[in-house]
């Protein structure tokens, strides 16, 4: 959140960047042994899919995605809040029903939109007076 127009940018570390990477390469290895129909038609959905529309929700209210046009979009606490909300339901009500590798990426992106959101929420500590 920002507080008096201060500038507020969120850190995504590069674990989390290399996981999706991971995930990414996966998915696109996934769609060449089975190729999924067009949006809207019906076809092989799978967790991974749910999992990353809701994260990319997260991400967009988190002020962490450029627009089409390469604007900033600002970050939106209550949606953001809403969305990692929403993924913890899904960890509670899925728990012992997935693959380790769901789990663990549900885990992954859980704690680092948590970290994310606690850092747009949390106001920078206030700058000391520099003695001369």
């Amino acid at each position: 959140m920002t507080d008096g127009g201060e500038d507020v940018r969120i850190h995504i570390d590069s674990d989390w960047k290399q996981e999706a990477a991971k995930e990414k390469e996966r998915l696109a290895q996934q769609e060449k042994a089975e190729p999924r129909a067009a949006p809207g038609a019906a076809g092989p959905v799978n967790f991974f899919e749910l999992l990353n529309v809701l994260v990319m929700q997260a991400a967009v209210a988190l002020g962490g995605v450029v627009g089409p046009r390469g604007e900033q979009i600002p970050p939106n606490v209550h949606s953001a809040k809403y969305f990692i909300d929403l993924l913890d339901v899904l960890a509670e009500k899925t728990k012992g029903n997935l693959t380790d590798e769901e789990k663990r990426a549900l885990e992954s992106v859980l704690y680092e939109l948590r970290l994310q959101y606690v850092q747009l929420v949390t106001p920078p500590p206030p700058e000391k007076a520099k003695k001369s």
